[in-house]
């Protein structure tokens, strides 16, 4: 688990690293208001960018709660093992 915790850790930090190096583009107000990303603008007008952020955090929930559990098994196997 603590090994995990530090992957998690070193990959959030690495990651913020990288996103600082990226060159900067200036922010127009046409970007604010773009027309050609029609399928955003739809999903939030009807409420369904909540649904595909539910479906997301329910998948990476699952996900995390699945490695947390199977960690927990190797952990008592490797004891048993002893």
């Amino acid at each position: 688990m603590k090994t995990l915790l530090q992957y998690f850790l070193f990959s959030s930090i690495s990651l913020g690293a990288v996103a600082q190096q990226a060159d900067k583009i200036k922010i127009t107000e046409r970007d604010y208001s773009n027309p050609e990303v029609e399928m955003a603008d739809k999903f939030r007008e009807d409420g369904k960018i909540y649904v595909v952020l539910a479906v997301l955090l329910l998948v990476l929930s699952g996900m995390f709660t699945y490695l947390f559990l199977l960690d927990k098994k190797i952990k008592q196997l490797e004891e048993l093992n002893k």
